[in-house]
């Protein structure tokens, strides 16, 4: 069965150290973008409210060969990093194991990492290739994924999912916030209230057919 675990890594033992020296209050998070060549894991959001002051050459980084800006927005910034192969560290033994990453957030604290792999002892590989290599990971999170449940099963009607969907994509959810209930509204040609009821109730439904029912 499928497992997916979380772990935690001490923020000065993964690359990227410097954001954090110049930006301490700045988050930096996975892509999931699908590089068009062998690259690892090459994209990274920096979020902070200045983060257009950050002028070192993460380069120098532990772990890091090349560093290069993407795009900078108002309060974020896409950068693509090539990752020297050859520091340890927890993407390494992503890599060299049979584990998926699902999605990375940075703090001044630490990085949480989630990942996923298809069975008991897959993880458990990854988790003492990690203890070989002196990676310090803490495991705060393990559950079984359970088999994908349909629409109808929970019980959301075509117009919840279109709304929940969309708002999805258009990064209703993502914060900072990318789209407004307005937003979504005039892509479905519908009012901002109807938009705001049918997220609500799918979410409900959502959570009711999901966190509450494996409780009961």
């Amino acid at each position: 069965m499928a497992i997916e675990a979380s772990f935690t890594v001490p923020q000065p033992e993964f690359p990227l150290n410097t954001v954090f020296e110049q930006l301490p209050d700045a988050t930096i998070e996975l892509d999931r973008i699908i590089p068009t060549d062998d690259a690892i894991i090459p994209y990274f959001w920096i979020h902070a409210e200045n983060v257009g002051d950050l002028t070192a050459d993460l380069s120098g980084d532990k772990g890091v060969d090349e560093f290069k800006v993407i795009d900078e927005l108002e309060e974020e910034m896409l950068v693509r990093i090539k990752w020297n192969l050859d520091h340890e560290s927890i993407l390494i033994a992503i890599v060299n194991t049979d584990i998926t990453l699902v999605s990375g957030l940075g703090e001044q604290e630490n990085w949480t990492f989630e990942v996923r792999s298809g069975d008991q002892k897959s993880l458990s590989e990854f988790q003492s290739y990690c203890r070989e290599n002196d990676i310090p990971i803490e495991l705060t999170q393990l559950h079984a994924l359970s088999p994908l449940k349909s629409d109808r099963e929970f019980d959301l009607t075509d117009g919840q999912r279109s709304a929940l969907v969309l708002a999805y994509s258009r990064g209703y959810f993502d914060s900072p916030r990318k789209a407004t209930q307005d937003d979504i509204a005039d892509e479905l040609d519908i009012s901002r209230q109807a938009v705001s009821s049918r997220l609500q109730r799918g979410l409900r439904r959502l959570v009711a057919s999901t966190l509450v029912a494996t409780q009961e």
